[in-house]
Order: C-alpha cells, then sequence, then structure tokens
C-alpha cells in the first residue's frame, strides 16, 4: 500500500492487501496473477507437489538448481539451502503453483512499461486510489473499531495568541 501511495504499480496475488488495493483502483491498474482464494482451496484437497512444477518446467527446475549449488552464493554455497528445501518441501503458499502465471504478467508489465502514456496512465489512478490507505484514516478506523476509543478534541490556538 505504501507503494501504491507513491505511484508503484503492484504485481502480486489477489491476497491480503492487493485485495483491497484492486478493490479501490481497480484490478485493471495493478498486475495480477496466479491461484485465487478457491484455486488454492482445490489444490489444498487434491494435493501440491513442488517436484511435479521442478521437474516439468525446465526454466524453474534452472533456476532452483542455481540456487541449491551455490551459483549465486559461491563464496557460500550452501547458504540458500533452507529456502529450496522449504520452496521443494515445506510450501504452504504453493510458490511453484503460480511461477507459470508469474512469468507470464511480468512479461504483461515488461510490455506495458514500454508504453509511457499507459504506464503513467494505471500510476496515476493507484495514486488517486490510494487514500483509503492514509494513515489518518486507517488510526481513526483501527481507534474507533479495534481499540473502542474515540478521538479527543484539541484546541490549536491561533499563530499570534499566547499559549499557556
Amino acid at each position: 500500500m505504501k507503494f501504491m501511495l507513491n505511484g508503484a504499480l503492484t504485481i502480486g496475488t489477489m491476497d491480503g492487501a492487493n485485495v483491497e488495493m484492486a478493490e479501490e483502483a481497480g484490478e485493471e491498474n495493478l498486475f495480477i496473477f496466479g491461484m485465487r482464494v478457491e484455486d488454492v482451496e482445490a489444490m489444498d484437497r487434491k494435493g501440491y507437489n513442488a517436484q511435479e512444477y521442478y521437474d516439468r518446467l525446465p526454466e524453474l527446475r534452472q533456476v532452483m538448481d542455481q540456487i541449491r549449488t551455490g551459483f549465486f552464493s559461491p563464496a557460500e554455497p550452501e547458504m540458500f539451502k533452507d529456502i529450496v528445501n522449504m520452496l521443494m518441501n515445506h510450501d504452504r503458499f504453493k510458490v511453484f503453483a503460480d511461477y507459470e502465471a508469474y512469468i507470464s504478467c511480468q512479461e504483461k508489465v515488461n510490455n506495458l512499461y514500454k508504453n509511457p502514456k499507459d504506464w503513467t496512465k494505471k500510476v496515476i489512478r493507484n495514486i488517486a486510489a490510494s487514500g483509503k490507505f492514509s494513515s489518518d484514516r486507517t488510526i481513526s478506523e483501527y481507534a474507533r473499531e479495534i481499540w473502542g476509543v474515540e478521538p479527543s478534541a484539541v484546541k490549536i490556538p491561533p499563530p499570534n495568541e499566547p499559549r499557556d
């Protein structure tokens, strides 16, 4: 949300804060990819096996092999061993299942960026829609709905009036 306030275009899955951002700016002004909640639930029922994606997608396999063998960390080849293990064996976010959709979406980002006029339109729409995420509104809503407190009036004297 903070990035949205500054004009960044979000690329991500339709969950968490991205749902709220899409409601405000319109999904067409974000780069949404991957599984939706119902897709994740269906995959949970069916079962998720990262190895299937690793075996089927040569580009993903190459990246994972490079990470696993220390290509990006030659001084410490085992530096990312835990990340590889988590992605291959314990990934509750099912990252590999969204890999192809992410690559496709990233191509859309790249193509739009080559068109400054359309890119700028999306940036402006995101900034214009980001007001809901201001700290003033958020704090006020939390105070009222979560903390159960009301605002206190504060009298601010005019600049030339002496203060107590």
